[in-house]
């Protein structure tokens, strides 16, 4: 069977790749992921690249969250299952964001993040379906389910 999974994260290190390298060693399904933009500056600027020069940084930004919400919420709505990751060096309120709207849409999630991490995440985590602290332990969570 295949599945869609969507990875919510930052989009500064290779989490992704190292998830998905140890996803396709699984026999027992077959995955198809999406996520976020991965280019940071494509993701801001698409604002103007589709309506052209705006008048500020402000109006840039909005516009430019407008699509990038689109695609969060296509991919959202087509995902079986989603994956949020949180990592010990960005602020990552967008992870944060995605994770909650998959879980209101009653999405299965597994959450991601470090121990130092679970104060400020100890709500999200509850509501998460399963809350791992590394991406090896979300890796064996998937192994027992598509096993």
């Amino acid at each position: 069977m295949k599945y869609t999974i969507y990875l919510a994260g930052e989009i500064h290190s290779d989490w992704r790749q190292e998830l998905q390298e140890k996803l396709q060693e699984m026999k027992s399904a077959e995955f198809t992921f999406t996520g976020p933009q991965e280019n940071h500056e494509k993701s801001d600027a698409i604002g103007e690249t589709v309506l052209g020069t705006q008048p500020n940084l402000l109006y840039r930004d909005i516009q430019s969250s407008k699509i990038n919400n689109l695609r969060t919420q296509l991919f959202l709505n087509k995902a079986d299952l989603v994956i949020a990751y949180f990592g010990e060096k960005f602020k990552q309120w967008n992870t944060a964001s995605d994770a909650t709207i998959a879980i209101a849409k009653g999405k299965p999630v597994i959450l991601i993040r470090p121990e130092k991490l679970h104060h400020p995440l100890k709500e999200l985590a509850e509501r998460a379906n399963v809350t791992v602290g590394s991406i090896d332990e979300a890796v064996k969570v998937m192994e027992y389910l598509f096993d």
